[in-house]
């Protein structure tokens, strides 16, 4: 919106042509984004403490978790805004990965906020049933993968790009496409959800993995970076820096209010629009093996969940005290804050193996 403004301004003073640059445009939807959510933040804490939508605790978990039994739940919300609007503020609408990346948080925001809902307002304890969450995540990637496959052939052309290795792409047809982009965003999706059981455990790993992915955007979308670091030319995918820098302001935003002790959880309607909006960023850069090397406490959250289920329909007996793993740190002894700070160092050393990648090819 303030692009247009800017590009008719700029007809009666030079110095607004100074909003076409990128890296302009990125720091100033995260400032906005931040201050946005800091300055709604409490406001949303209250009302959603005055609608009693409070967080139900387990009681087979650590002990130090009822503690939590009540703190205000579905302050994503207040993430989902400032990202939009500052998406809209500082962003160009007119390119679609901008466009598409919005609409992908926003959907899975949706089918988060509907098991959020009915779980925590209508005090239904399985909220949203897994069944009808699990089709409308799978019914949104399908959609976005055709999308891209058969609307935006740059995205579909490009091979799976395997870290390290410039001259050994995986080629990948229409079924290939769709199942990469089914799983990704799916998995992703879930397992932020997972990994989101601790306060401040999800959100600061979100920012740094979305924070490394706007570099790869930002050399994607520029064709002489492109051919120097032999990464996929992808035209306009430079444009999600600024959508991406939102995320980060909102995300550093709500980790003021989400830090240990936490006044408030992101909720399913934070944690699974995050998650997508990570996988559905990786798919459009060609990045998803990255993805998955940066991200690797969350995916570390999903296997340990896997095969604590697996061991116990098999074996009748746990692998871990309890899934996800962070919980069974906790209750081998770790304190709260001990758990968190470990994962958040664990993630920054693996999104720098990711940036790694760049270089060494």
């Amino acid at each position: 919106m303030l692009l247009w403004l800017a590009q008719w301004l700029e007809h009666y003073c030079h110095f607004f042509s100074v909003i076409h640059y990128l890296t302009l445009r990125m720091i100033l939807s995260s400032l906005t984004a931040l201050f946005f959510v800091l300055f709604v933040g409490p406001r949303i804490i209250r009302q959603l403490r005055h609608f009693k939508v409070g967080q139900v605790v387990r009681d087979d978990g650590p002990q130090s978790h009822l503690s939590k039994t009540g703190t205000p739940t579905m302050g994503g919300i207040m993430i989902l805004l400032g990202v939009t609007l500052s998406t809209i503020l500082w962003g160009n609408l007119n390119e679609r990965y901008v466009d598409l990346c919005l609409l992908v948080m926003l959907a899975y925001g949706f089918i988060g906020g509907v098991d959020d809902f009915r779980k925590l307002v209508l005090k239904n304890p399985k909220g949203l049933a897994s069944r009808w969450k699990f089709f409308w995540q799978s019914v949104v990637a399908l959609l976005v993968a055709a999308y891209l496959y058969f609307f935006v052939k740059a995205s579909a052309d490009a091979s799976l790009v395997v870290p390290f290795l410039k001259h050994w792409p995986v080629v990948l047809g229409v079924g290939g496409f769709f199942v990469l982009t089914y799983f990704v965003l799916v998995g992703a999706s879930n397992a932020v959800n997972l990994t989101d059981g601790l306060d401040g455990l999800a959100i600061l790993p979100v920012v740094m993995v979305v924070a490394a992915l706007g570099i790869f955007a930002y050399v994607s979308g520029n064709f002489y970076f492109a051919e120097y670091l032999h990464v996929p030319f992808v035209p306009g995918a430079g444009e999600l820096v600024v959508f991406i820098g939102a995320i980060v302001g909102a995300g550093l935003g709500f980790l003021w209010f989400n830090s240990y002790p936490a006044e408030v959880f992101m909720g399913d309607v934070g944690s699974l629009s995050l998650g997508a909006t990570l996988g559905v960023i990786a798919i459009i850069v060609r990045q998803e093996i990255v993805l998955f090397i940066m991200g690797g406490v969350f995916v570390v959250e999903t296997l340990s969940v896997m095969l604590q289920v697996g061991s116990f329909k098999l074996r009748g007996k746990r692998i871990f005290k309890m899934a996800p793993i962070h919980h069974h740190f906790e209750l081998k002894g770790w304190p709260e804050p001990k758990v968190i700070v470990r994962f958040w160092i664990i993630t920054f050393v693996l999104v720098l193996c990711g940036l790694a990648t760049l270089k060494l090819r």
